[in-house]
């Protein structure tokens, strides 16, 4: 059976936006439908006709993105009702697990929402792409975090794991197969 999946995600500096894709990629492998909603240019409801749901966000300044914590709670009912998981992104997630599941905790009281699956995947420093002011307070931000984040300004660094974002999207298809096994026998 086809399942169609809908990814709505937050992102402030690009590497949510790149996750997602990642994710609707292979769930595109598996033969299944993905749409991509970015949630700070879509509209705030999750459509009807989706089999499932994956919600991205990012980690900024310890918060995760505003739009996907008001859209988690404008469509938690619908959460709860499909199939649905939720990925954090954050620096955090590259060397302090305690820190970023954290966030994900904060999140679910927040929202009252509890993902069937969760995903903490790092995320990345773009120093090359920041102003002088962020690079630097990044750099502060990166040597004081455990994790051997990289401090040199001159370059980019991505902390995202790959292998662990196909296994959470694999991973998902396995649970909603289930799922509709269960339901429809």
């Amino acid at each position: 059976m086809m399942a169609k999946i809908f990814i709505p995600y937050g992102t402030t500096e690009g590497q949510t936006a790149k996750i997602a894709d990642y994710i609707a990629d292979v769930i595109r492998h598996y033969g299944h439908e993905a749409e991509l909603a970015d949630l700070n240019e879509s509209p705030d409801r999750i459509p009807d006709g989706y089999d499932g749901v994956i919600v991205g966000a990012s980690i900024h300044m310890g918060e995760h993105n505003k739009r996907v914590v008001e859209f988690v709670q404008k469509n938690r009912d619908t959460l709860q009702r499909l199939p649905s998981a939720f990925f954090s992104v954050s620096l955090a997630a590259h060397g302090d697990t305690e820190e970023a599941e954290g966030y994900v905790e904060h999140l679910e009281e927040e929202t009252a929402w509890r993902p069937a699956r969760v995903g903490l995947f790092g995320g990345a420093l773009l120093y090359t792409h920041y102003g002088f002011v962020k690079r630097h307070m990044m750099k502060r931000i990166a040597r004081n975090k455990p994790g051997h984040l990289g401090t040199d300004l001159s370059r980019d660094y991505v902390y995202t794991e790959w292998d662990g974002v196909t296994r959470f999207a694999e991973d998902f298809l396995d649970y909603l197969a289930a799922g509709t096994a269960t339901t429809s026998g």
